[in-house]
């Protein structure tokens, strides 16, 4: 036993002496690496221990001696004074390198450096959104294939192929009722010829879709309608499932455009629906190919911004093919937009800001069903929610609901956050950023980044300062600063994520829509806005409650002749919200 102790104790002498045969560079008193001492004289807050260093004994306290020139000793009870141990470092030979590294090569886009680069770089400078450990390369200037050959696509990186897919699958178990539509129109191909062009956010959950309107027959052109929410690793497995894909998450308004122009523009193919979501597809078409509509079967839009556009061109007569309107859909009104954001503000506000909710003061500027969903969250969080409005009914609902009704200018010196959902324009301009206090987080959940006047705050007097990912400190000649999220765009999809449950509803709206138009007769629609009839708002419902185990109860043929109603539905009428 003696022999076995001496030989383990000769390995640890052996080891420890190999160990400092590795150590270089020993700590200077002034290096920044150098482990603060466990107690100093009158401070009693705990401190942090040092791997491999010895404690003192409880009854030794830290000095610095002046005749080490400022090193520590410990004082022990008797007077003696011990040096405390000197510590090394270990100096790794690439750690200089590395810090040193900056991006170089710059590609076409204005929006093109990496977050690795200084965070002091102004708005000049255009730092980017995108993932610093990719290259700086514009996707416009690769030329990549899938492993199929294929390369009728751009997108960041084909290799991420992989890991999208895994995100796809990921999203399809949260997808139910895409995942049903999926299986039982399959046999039928619905959608049998139908070229559908699309313009929405490119995420997993966009994917699934993306995949079922193939499986139900249907040809699939792509574009973003965020220049900040694509997942490239989604596109890219997209890209490799043989999908025409033109997107990537940090583009320029230039790239932008020029994505939904590769996606329109191709020699031989023709789209004959469109699927958007904010409208700019449509106008890009009206604006640029006017003739497509000749053979375009109907649109089918799902936001705020979009219908809102659709109807203005109805009302001027220049709306030339039938269209659904999916945002004001019951499926999507009360559940996306609701609860969706009711979840994802926190989640977006969280990852960019670390911010404390409890006992912040908060204005939400618009009390739709997304205004609902965010004032709830925050509510429940502990937050002092104001709300801001134009429509008495909502204004009602707000007060209500238990929170304070206000004009923006009577608050925006004392609020900590502003956050608005409006679907307008101008809704906080230029004097109001300049009234917020020090330190106030401004962001927009609605879909267009027109309602923060972000265009005025780029002038020479205001300093942009990158600080992480889509946060930006925009500071005052004075030393204040507001922070700014995503340059005021959409803030869920571009800074977080968003429940994927809530978006198979959304997603299975779209694809019920396009298939509702594309196989129509023709006459049953004209070139007008439509709602989505009821029958199909409650089948949409109806594939999602197997989730929770839910169980409708039927009614009697007495209480439905008794109700008026058809026991298979619809329960409601059309206008019923």
């Amino acid at each position: 036993m003696v022999a076995v102790f001496i030989s383990a104790m000769s390995v640890q002498v052996l080891a420890a002496k190999m160990a400092e045969v590795e150590l270089k560079d020993e700590l200077t008193p002034e290096s920044p690496l150098t482990p603060k001492p466990m107690v100093k004289t009158g401070d009693t807050s705990p401190g942090f221990l040092t791997p491999n260093t010895k404690m003192p004994q409880a009854s030794a306290m830290k000095r610095t001696d002046p005749q080490q020139n400022g090193g520590e000793a410990f004082v022990n009870r008797d007077g003696t004074v011990a040096e405390a141990p000197r510590l090394k470092k270990i100096q790794f030979a690439d750690q200089k390198q590395e810090f040193n590294k900056r991006p170089t090569k710059i590609g076409r886009r204005s929006l093109s450096r990496s977050i690795s680069q200084s965070s002091t770089d102004s708005y000049g400078s255009a730092a980017s959104y995108t993932d610093s450990s990719d290259d700086e390369t514009s996707p416009r200037d690769k030329q990549q294939k899938n492993s199929k050959g294929n390369g009728d696509f751009c997108i960041k990186n084909i290799k991420q192929a992989d890991f999208g897919r895994r995100e796809i699958e990921i999203a399809e178990q949260e997808m139910p009722a895409l995942m049903a539509l999926r299986k039982r129109a399959q046999g039928e191909k619905p959608l049998a010829g139908a070229k559908v062009v699309g313009c929405t956010h490119i995420t997993a959950q966009t994917a699934v879709l993306m995949e079922t309107l193939t499986a139900l027959g249907a040809q699939c052109r792509w574009a973003a309608c965020n220049i900040y929410s694509t997942q490239n690793e989604v596109a890219a497995a997209l890209a490799e499932g043989g999908f025409s894909v033109f997107a990537w998450k940090g583009e320029s308004e230039d790239d932008f455009w020029w994505c939904i122009d590769r996606c329109v523009n191709l020699e031989g193919w023709q789209p004959n629906m469109i699927l958007d979501d904010g409208g700019d597809l449509t106008h890009w078409i009206y604006k640029k190919y006017p003739n497509m509509f000749k053979k375009i079967k109907g649109i089918v839009e799902e936001s705020v911004t979009g219908v809102h556009r659709l109807y203005q061109l109805s009302k001027a007569g220049k709306l030339c093919v039938p269209a659904m309107n999916v945002n004001d859909s019951v499926t999507k009104q009360k559940f996306d937009n609701l609860y969706c954001c009711r979840e994802s503000i926190l989640d977006g506000l969280k990852r960019t800001t670390d911010v404390m909710f409890g006992g912040k003061q908060v204005v939400v500027c618009g009390y739709g069903e997304v205004g609902k969903g965010c004032c709830a969250a925050l509510k429940a969080m502990g937050s002092i929610v104001y709300v801001t409005e134009i429509d008495p009914i909502c204004a009602l609902q707000a007060c209500m609901d238990g929170f304070r009704l206000v004009k923006l200018n009577e608050v925006i010196r004392q609020v900590d956050i502003v956050i608005t959902c409006t679907g307008n324009k101008n809704v906080v301009v230029r004097e109001y950023l300049d009234r917020m206090k020090n330190g106030c987080i401004v962001c927009n959940m609605g879909h267009s980044n027109t309602e923060i006047d972000v265009a005025s705050l780029r002038t020479p007097e205001l300093t942009w300062e990158r600080v992480r990912s889509q946060v930006d400190h925009v500071i005052w000649p004075d030393g204040k600063r507001i922070v700014l999220l995503a340059e005021g765009r959409l803030l869920n999809l571009s800074c977080s994520t968003v429940p994927t449950f809530v978006l198979s509803i959304t997603a299975t709206t779209q694809a019920l829509a396009l298939i509702e138009l594309y196989n129509a007769p023709e006459g049953r629609y004209k070139q007008d806005v439509y709602l989505l009839p009821k029958k199909m708002d409650e089948y949409v419902a109806s594939l999602h409650l197997p989730t929770f185990d839910a169980h409708l109860t039927e009614l009697s043929d007495e209480q439905a002749k008794y109700l008026g109603l058809n026991k298979n539905g619809p329960f409601k009428p059309n206008y019923y919200r």
